[in-house]
């Protein structure tokens, strides 16, 4: 989940517990998501 808070763009886990950096803009916060998402299912497929 992305979440823009004082003109700054954070990349959380969706129970909020995590935080997986804070970007500038909202391009770089969606690739950052997707590139955990992606991890995230090369993993389950082990």
């Amino acid at each position: 989940m992305i979440k823009r808070i004082k003109g700054k763009y954070i990349v959380l886990s969706e129970a909020a517990e995590r935080s997986f950096g804070t970007y500038k803009t909202l391009k770089e916060a969606r690739n950052r998501l997707r590139q955990i998402e992606f991890f995230r299912r090369v993993k389950k497929k082990k």
